[in-house]
């Protein structure tokens, strides 16, 4: 369909009732994003469920879209949201966090100009209660990530990428490609981030272009998501579909040479 080449980022937002009073601090940050002439963006926010809670955090905007569903969790939130995402790339967003100003058009400008990448990623910075920030350790620089780079340091630092899956940005086409985000309780982001980083070129923007916000009710707070058995089991489907990828050699178009890491 031609809709699906428009100049348009469309940002994703898995959101449910805990999360949903943030949604106005993350439209703010949507606000302050500057494209270049002919690109704008298309925020789809998919509720985790069916309630009545999160409606009322909808900004009114004709570049807002919302949908509902049965509760399933984020990976599948943010996979159905795809259903709606008119334009070239996705860009992810959850519902509790914040861009920084300058953060679309630095990954558009990234994709835009390097036709064999396709993803990009940026600084992080955990956004704390008081508002204060902190960086973490160990970004890389500035520049390209190389396919297999994200799964080698991975496995290397007990299950700790280099680079923020929440701040992806990747091509529309390779995200549906690959299936979207993974069919599991936690890490789905993850998961899809080494899967991307098998099949193709990455970018790390060094500037800082997501505030993550740490609260006691996200996700990644809670007991249930350190539990060891089920940590262990999502770590190694998330690593066998990355291997699987590239033991199949399968690439994305212009992604360069063969896969280099083991």
């Amino acid at each position: 369909m031609d809709t699906v080449r428009r100049k348009r980022v469309v940002v994703v937002t898995a959101v449910h009732a805990p999360s949903a009073h943030f949604l106005p601090e993350a439209y703010a940050s949507l606000l302050a994003q500057e494209l270049p002439d002919g690109w704008d963006w298309h925020w789809v926010i998919q509720e985790d469920g069916t309630g009545d809670d999160v409606a009322p955090h909808v900004p009114a905007d004709s570049r807002v879209t919302f949908r509902q569903g049965r509760p399933a969790g984020p990976a599948v939130a943010r996979t159905m949201a795809l259903a709606h995402a008119d334009g070239e790339y996705v860009k992810v967003l959850d519902a509790d966090d914040r861009l920084t100003p300058g953060t679309l058009s630095r990954d558009l400008a990234a994709l835009q100009g390097h036709p064999d990448i396709g993803w990009a990623t940026s600084r992080a910075l955990d956004l704390l209660p008081d508002g204060s920030t902190v960086g973490f350790e160990g970004d890389p620089g500035e520049g390209p990530v190389e396919r297999g780079a994200v799964l080698a340091h991975w496995q290397a630092h007990d299950y700790r990428a280099q680079v923020h899956p929440a701040t992806l940005f990747a091509r529309r086409d390779l995200v549906l490609a690959l299936g979207g985000w993974m069919a599991l309780p936690a890490s789905e982001d993850t998961g899809l981030l080494l899967a991307l980083n098998m099949v193709s070129r990455g970018w790390f923007s060094y500037e800082a272009g997501l505030l993550y916000r740490k609260w006691p009710g996200q996700a990644t707070s809670q007991a249930a998501h350190t539990e060891a058995a089920e940590r262990g089991a999502r770590m190694t489907v998330v690593e066998a579909r990355a291997r699987a990828l590239g033991e199949f050699g399968w690439r994305c178009p212009g992604a360069g040479s063969d896969l280099g890491a083991s």
